[in-house]
């Protein structure tokens, strides 16, 4: 009995919390066509999360880049195809790799904060202190994060993707010895807009993903600093997985 219970809270708790997602997210739609816009907390917000997560977003694309055409190489080597290796890696970043890591780097440095910046201003009244000012929330809080999060991931993904291509570029015909020319060619033989479009459409899903649950969290949080610290805990696994299952059904329904 005690398992059954247990698997019954479990499941109560998890349609409790979607219900609550769920709601949170009809109020911020709610107040997103309702003046005024705070524009200077939308820049402040790109600048956050877009600016401020640029040099960790350069550095994962370009070791991914790198260690795609070095995997690439050893398996089309084995098929005599190393003139391909160009095309793969493009393609894999373009397609899955660039919005996909992007959108989780950005999640475990600036979702994180999300969480941890809303919750504090929870536990410790400042949320009221608006309300009570008669500023709403949602629209001070929640909205500019949200569009700043949709309207920078594809940026840092465009970002990902050339400095990627850079990468293994430099492997692949500085280290591995591939002909440029044939490599740039297969690069613009294989890949076009499409690809591209696919990982920006993926991005801003993503953007939005991280950018909602993480203020989701910080703007249910309860129990102090102990409160904090495990909403942005929740906020960073749920946000990964998340974006990880909606890559999937993004890439079924683009393809």
């Amino acid at each position: 009995m005690n398992f059954f219970e247990y698997i019954g809270r479990t499941a109560i708790a998890f349609l409790e919390e979607l219900g609550s997602l769920a709601l949170f997210i009809v109020h911020t739609l709610s107040w997103l066509v309702r003046p005024p816009i705070f524009l200077r907390q939308l820049f402040k917000q790109m600048e956050f999360i877009g600016v401020r997560s640029s040099s960790v977003v350069l550095l994962t694309g370009m070791f991914t880049g790198m260690v795609s055409a070095l995997q690439t190489h050893y398996g089309f080597k084995l098929f005599g195809a190393e003139a391909l290796v160009g095309s793969t890696t493009a393609l894999g970043l373009l397609r899955e790799l660039g919005p996909v890591l992007a959108a989780l780097m950005v999640t475990a440095r600036a979702g994180s904060a999300m969480t941890a910046e809303i919750g504090t201003m929870r536990v410790t009244e400042q949320i009221d202190a608006l309300t009570v000012m008669a500023v709403n929330p949602y629209q001070y809080l929640i909205i500019p994060r949200i569009l700043a999060g949709i309207i920078m991931m594809p940026m840092l993904t465009v970002i990902f993707d050339s400095i990627g291509i850079i990468g293994s570029y430099f492997v692949g015909v500085e280290l591995l010895d591939i002909d440029k020319g044939i490599f740039m060619a297969r690069i613009v033989e294989y890949v076009d807009y499409h690809d591209l479009f696919t990982g920006l459409i993926k991005a801003a899903f993503f953007g939005a993903i991280l950018s909602i649950v993480g203020c989701y969290k910080g703007f249910n949080t309860t129990g102090g600093a102990e409160g904090v610290g495990k909403a942005t805990t929740n906020s960073v696994v749920i946000s990964s997985v998340s974006i990880l299952i909606a890559d999937y059904f993004l890439t079924a329904i683009m393809f």
